[in-house]
């Protein structure tokens, strides 16, 4: 077994008569010799956390959909103006700090799944996705079950067109 040491060496950071330090970098701040990850900081917008939490939320396959009731159906009329986004966000809140994020979702479950392992496959897809993706430490995941969607009930997003049929 060879049992292997690391030395360092230091510059010399005397001052000199102009006040400066000798061998210190001019004009930044960190040094040349420090990481890049540490030059500079990452803001990460509430919205990309809510968007990748709805997406990661949607993968579940029992997820019939996100948001309450008149969430969903503004979400169906925002849909069909044009311009008016997909609402990958809806049904989904989030808080984020600089390093934490929290997540509330409003989840609508396909009839015959078990609600529990849903909320748990739900939750694991959603930290993982937004940790992965963001290097935030994601310390809670909220969900409210508000329906559950029935194999013969039609959606809100559905066009008029198709529930007169």
């Amino acid at each position: 077994m060879t049992v292997m040491t690391e030395t360092t060496q230091r510059r010399s950071t005397t001052t000199s008569t102009t006040g400066k330090q000798d061998g210190a970098p001019q004009g930044r701040r960190g040094g040349a010799g420090g990481p890049a990850d540490t030059r500079g900081s990452t803001a990460i917008a509430d919205t990309v956390v809510a968007k990748i939490a709805g997406m990661a939320a949607r993968e579940v396959p029992e997820v019939h959909n996100l948001g309450g009731g008149m969430a969903r159906t503004f979400g169906a009329v925002r849909q069909r103006v044009p311009g008016g986004g997909t609402g990958v966000t809806q049904g989904v809140k989030v808080e984020v700090g600089e390093r934490q994020a929290a997540v509330d979702l409003d989840v609508v479950v396909e009839y015959g799944a078990a609600i529990t392992d849903t909320a748990a496959d739900v939750r694991t897809n959603v930290v993982n996705a937004i940790e992965r993706m963001t290097g935030l430490e994601v310390v809670e995941v909220n969900i409210a079950v508000d329906d559950v969607h029935l194999p013969d009930e039609e959606d809100e997003s559905e066009p008029e067109q198709r529930r007169v049929a």
